[in-house]
């Protein structure tokens, strides 16, 4: 046999998806073999892959065993000449693996290949050749000398800048992403070292291919897309220990003496630097930025309340006790209105900033309208403290997001327009994806693939001047009319600031990813769950716990309107809790937005009193999740109220 690609997946079964469709194609010429070791997905991939994939060998894990030893696996059943692992976010083109069977084939020294790699807008990955990690290299990478100086030889070493892309070069170190090794070179080498648990393998592997006397090539014949689809994300506290815990057992096992403790220093200053700041960052993001914006707005009032006294209306003297109390009530009321405007999303939008602070704004000018006179202070300062605490949030979030803490959504970036590349055929199928992801309206139209096509609205090769024509922030293109290899090969060339994704013939999914620095998005009929909306679980929370809250302080009237009363007692403790929801699924939820245990069905009847088919609780469920509306809940919560503690 000629080749066995080995893939581990975890969580990425979209991206998978299109892998294997593009890995099929590059396998004609070949006698090859695909083998799948998944993670212990929780996505479901082996369900959703298998059906599509007869010709695939899927292995399963009940845990998670890290890149390395999942690799070990593939390598310790398969039967190629070659072994290739290949990461499950890539798109490889069609004539990819003959051309590295043919290189290796022309240089007899060469141990193993790598590639020259791309992201999701055709930008070229630095890491597709890398040199090995030295103390002098590690700290010009740190110090940021590799940034300004990206082309210098010494500086820009661990990238290896000084060696052209598109030329093939000896190198040190292959990326993971894409490591092509005759069968012979791991039969003396061994596999991956499983003491790396993720990243870092790569390296030692190339370390240890080059000591057995073979060579490590780059190869810019072909080029893969990597989309950077896995979960893990940079800057995140379980990326800076994974990454700086393989870098130090790199330099203990392949440096000795005093070139290893230098390393090590280095190492472990590293460690600390982004440990402190990736724990700072995930702080702010996760508890931090509420508790800062309340200390913001807090201060807001009292710097305009001092202004107001001292220099506006002097005359009058306002109670400290007063103040004390109002200014952080007020500020209660502003983060409660930031949080279901949305201000505390994954992103930050300018906009949710804007109308949190205006709808806090009003509601405290209405209450403070209701308040007795005697607690009544001038209305000035809180229309002015309110603008002041706006000008500080802008001013924190605009400093977050150049540090990277916050990712800013923009407003052209929240209005997606999307044009698709491809067939009528193919155009067909996915705008049914589209519309099952709830993203139909996006779609400008179809771009087709030869020159004045009927019910085309340009030429994919006229992108760039389409798109002064066409305002599309986002391309689509569809695999089957168009090779693999033609899309890959002109990304370069579409127009920039545009988001690209890809639509492998016969898949159920769109992928794409804009940047290096993007975990990946992908879209199927799973994004199409009204209960995924970040607005609608806020909102279902909300009725959670008011629901809980008003009946714990209601509770002698519960006595006599509900059943069981003792457990309906105990039923909002666990909702106040966040152990339970009110109303979820009947059965499992399986492939839904995740829910917590349900008190009462989504179909109105307590989750033990089901007597449906399991087939028909699961199509309740996805209709609840599909159509969910926050009045829905309510509804169902006052018809089945007094049950509520059965």
């Amino acid at each position: 046999m000629d080749l066995s690609v080995i893939i581990v997946n975890y969580n990425v079964k979209h991206f998978l998806e299109q892998c294997l469709y593009s890995v099929r194609k590059a396998c004609n010429g070949l006698q090859a073999e695909i083998l799948v070791i998944d993670n212990r997905s929780a996505d479901g991939s082996l369900a959703y892959l298998q059906p599509a994939f007869p010709d695939v060998r899927f292995i399963a894990n009940k845990d998670n065993v890290g890149f390395g030893k999942a690799c070990n696996q593939g390598l310790a059943v398969s039967k190629g000449k070659y072994i290739l692992f290949l990461n499950p976010d890539t798109i490889v083109p069609e004539d990819c693996f003959l051309q590295c069977r043919d290189f290796m084939e022309a240089h007899p020294d060469a141990g193993a290949l790598g590639i020259r790699m791309l992201d999701g807008s055709g930008r070229f990955l630095k890491e597709s050749k890398r040199s090995f990690p030295s103390p002098l290299t590690s700290f010009f990478k740190l110090a940021g000398l590799t940034s300004l100086f990206p082309r210098s030889k010494v500086f820009a070493r661990y990238h290896l800048g000084h060696l052209e892309e598109k030329t093939d070069h000896e190198v040190d170190v292959l990326a993971g992403a894409f490591m092509w090794i005759r069968k012979t070179v791991l039969d003396k080498t061994g596999g991956f070292d499983e003491a790396f648990f993720m990243y870092g393998e790569d390296v030692d592997l190339s370390y240890r291919i080059q000591e057995a006397g073979f060579r490590n090539y780059y190869f810019s014949g072909s080029s893969i897309l990597h989309f950077k689809g896995e979960s893990t994300k940079k800057g995140s506290m379980n990326y800076v220990r994974m990454f700086y815990q393989a870098m130090s057992i790199f330099v203990r096992k392949h440096y000795g003496g005093g070139k290893a403790g230098l390393f090590n220093v280095f190492i472990h200053l590293a460690i600390w630097m982004r440990a402190v700041l990736a724990a700072i960052g995930s702080f702010i993001k996760k508890a931090g930025l509420p508790l800062i914006d309340l200390v913001l707005i807090i201060g807001s009032f009292w710097i305009v309340k001092v202004i107001w006294s001292g220099y506006v209306r002097p005359d009058i003297q306002y109670s400290s006790q007063l103040l004390w109390i109002a200014f952080p009530a007020f500020a209660f009321f502003y983060l409660v209105a930031a949080y279901y405007a949305g201000l505390y999303d994954r992103r930050y939008h300018r906009s949710e900033l804007i109308s949190s602070t205006l709808l806090a704004t009003l509601f405290l000018l209405a209450g403070y309208s209701l308040l007795p006179e005697q607690y009544r202070f001038s209305r000035g300062i809180i229309l002015f403290g309110a603008l002041l605490g706006f000008l500080l949030l802008t001013l924190l979030r605009r400093i977050l997001v150049r540090m990277d803490v916050l990712q800013e959504t923009r407003k052209e970036e929240e209005h997606v327009t999307t044009v698709v590349v491809g067939s009528p055929q193919e155009y067909t199928e996915t705008l049914q994806l589209m519309k099952e992801a709830g993203l139909q309206e996006r779609v400008l139209g179809r771009v087709g693939i030869t020159p004045n096509e009927n019910g085309a609205i340009g030429y994919w090769k006229d992108l760039v001047s389409l798109r002064k024509m066409v305002p599309f922030r986002e391309i689509i293109y569809c695999e089957g009319a168009l090779p693999f290899e033609e899309i890959v090969n002109n990304l370069a060339a579409q127009p920039a600031n545009v988001k690209m994704k890809l639509r492998a013939a016969g898949s159920r999914s769109i992928v794409g990813s804009h940047s290096k620095d993007d975990a990946g998005e992908a879209l199927s009929g799973e994004n199409g769950f009204a209960l995924s909306d970040p607005h609608n679980r806020r909102l279902k929370r909300l009725i959670d716990f008011g629901l809980a809250l008003l009946a714990l302080l209601t509770f002698p009237i519960q006595l006599i309107l509900v059943k069981k009363p003792l457990h309906f007692l105990y039923r909002c403790v666990q909702v106040l809790g966040a152990r339970k929801t009110w109303i979820g699924y009947a059965g499992g939820g399986a492939g839904l937005p995740a829910l917590r245990p349900a008190v009462i069905a989504s179909n109105g009847l307590p989750v033990l009193a089901q007597q449906l088919t399991a087939e028909s609780l699961q199509m309740v469920d996805y209709w609840y999740a599909r159509d969910y509306r926050p009045l829905q809940d309510l509804r169902l919560l006052w018809r089945s109220y007094r049950r509520l503690g059965s």
